[in-house]
């Protein structure tokens, strides 16, 4: 199916985080602690969507402190930390909100993210995903992981759904 095809039935975007919501560092405080760069364009896109009625799930491998606080800052309910096996929760996130996988799509860059993509009506990798990823999305962002990449992906999935341009024009004249 054609990636635009496929983007008009999407009901809900499941995230990666590592490499996809964030640039995919590790940066570490003087006392350990993990530190994640977001990008700010990312979350306005997730708000903008949601409040458009698109649903988002966050599953990623890691749990982190500054991850489930970004998470709820942006609203998203359904949220997954510590889980590299990731069908399970996939199957779980469809059974709690009765959306199919032919409606959801799912933005990665590594190899935990291959059998999510495998599943997903729109699988879609960031720019500089693994090349494997690349050759299993039906579509790639221009943009890397953690810089606009899933404002890139919402932009697009919106267009197919011909809700872009009007979003657009109400900020425009709000």
């Amino acid at each position: 199916m054609h990636a635009e095809t496929a983007a008009r039935d999407i009901r809900l975007v499941v995230l990666d985080v590592d490499g996809v919501l964030t640039d995919g560092g590790l940066y570490y405080d003087l006392s350990g602690c993990a530190i994640k760069r977001f990008n700010v364009q990312d979350g306005l896109g997730i708000k903008m969507a949601a409040a458009l009625g698109l649903e988002f799930a966050v599953i990623t491998g890691l749990e982190s402190p500054a991850v489930r606080r970004r998470i709820t800052e942006l609203g998203i309910r359904h949220y997954y930390a510590g889980h590299h096996r990731k069908i399970p929760l996939l199957v779980d996130i469809a059974e709690k909100t009765g959306i199919p996988f032919a409606h959801m799509a799912y933005v990665g860059d590594d190899w935990v993210d291959a059998a999510p993509m495998s599943k997903v009506g729109l699988p879609i990798a960031v720019s500089n995903a693994r090349p494997e990823i690349q050759r299993l999305a039906a579509w790639t962002t221009q943009a890397q992981g953690g810089h606009g990449a899933v404002r890139e992906a919402i932009e697009f999935i919106l267009r197919a759904q011909d809700k872009l341009e009007t979003l657009w024009q109400e900020w425009l004249h709000a």
